[in-house]
């Protein structure tokens, strides 16, 4: 399974192909949207000690023709990795005859600047190769904060979130991903929540978004499942849940706010923890996502 942010950065392009056609018009490439796209294998070593492992791999066709996208993670500046990527382009193009283009996926604005630098190889008075990778990070990945934008394209979404964990409008694009997981398949939803999680690594953000996937212990279960659940449980099984439910939403408010280190008065603090209505605490851990002051949790219920 998927251990790493830099693994969730590149596999989420794996699971929707198609995101690569709406990443190509995100950065005005004139391309083609693709009518198969074909994973191929990533490592191109050669008969050397020397591994070279590119993150992703597809083979696009297109109306107009063939060519290979390669796509890489990239967290920070890494001085080795330009020489790497060209290596990587050069080798896959003479393996399979193939045009290349590289994408690189970063989740701060700086390495992007970085990775979007052309590199020229060879001597100073002649270039015998420039690199010049495809980019993606917050300067063109939209920020998506409408629920039903986010319905429409639920894998851009997910990358909207990565790619924006520092933005101070992260709660608000991690509601509305969390929203659009609800109404599907329950297997994708675990794919793409937990590749969120990864792709936020150590950010504030990913506490955020495990607290918003605690709401409900059902959350990823299809509307079938969770009625047939519901209807094998005893009056005091749900009895005793719905109080644990309640008890862990209010601990989750309290997490999330001190997490961004908004201060709780006693009293805030007993009115939270003694509600008994779902509802109004469900209200208020959305709101703790994104209120800047306990005044703003509470408003008006």
């Amino acid at each position: 399974m998927v251990g790493s942010q830099h693994e969730a950065m590149h596999r989420i392009f794996q699971h929707d192909p198609t995101m690569f056609a709406r990443a190509f018009r995100a950065l005005d490439v004139p391309i083609d949207d693709p009518t198969e796209v074909v994973l191929l294998p990533t490592d191109l070593t050669e008969v050397r000690p020397l591994e070279r492992r590119v993150d992703t791999l597809l083979r696009f066709t297109t109306a107009t023709g063939q060519f290979l996208l390669l796509v890489e993670a990239q967290g920070e500046d890494d001085p080795a990795k330009p020489s790497a990527w060209a290596y990587y382009l050069a080798h896959a193009h003479a393996k399979y005859r193939l045009p290349a283009l590289l994408l690189v996926v970063c989740h701060d604005h700086a390495t992007a600047l970085w990775a979007a630098r052309p590199v020229a190889f060879g001597l100073p008075f002649w270039s015998s190769l420039t690199m010049r990778p495809l980019v993606l990070g917050p300067e063109n990945v939209p920020v998506v904060t409408d629920p039903d934008k986010a319905v429409g394209d639920i894998a851009l979404t997910a990358l909207s979130a990565m790619t924006h964990a520092k933005d101070p409008r992260i709660g608000e694009i991690l509601k509305a991903l969390a929203s659009a997981l609800r109404g599907i398949d329950e297997e994708d939803a675990h794919v793409i929540a937990e590749l969120t999680e990864l792709g936020l690594g150590k950010s504030p953000a990913a506490q955020t978004w495990r607290h918003l996937m605690s709401i409900d212990p059902s959350f990823f279960r299809s509307e079938t499942s969770q009625r047939l659940r519901e209807e094998g449980r005893t009056e005091g099984l749900v009895e005793g849940q719905a109080k644990g439910e309640v008890k862990g939403v209010a601990g989750s408010i309290l997490e999330i706010l001190a997490e961004r280190s908004i201060e709780v008065p006693p009293d805030a603090r007993a009115r939270i923890t003694s509600c008994e209505d779902r509802e109004v605490l469900r209200l208020w851990l959305r709101r703790s996502a994104t209120v800047t002051s306990i005044a703003d949790l509470f408003g008006a219920e």
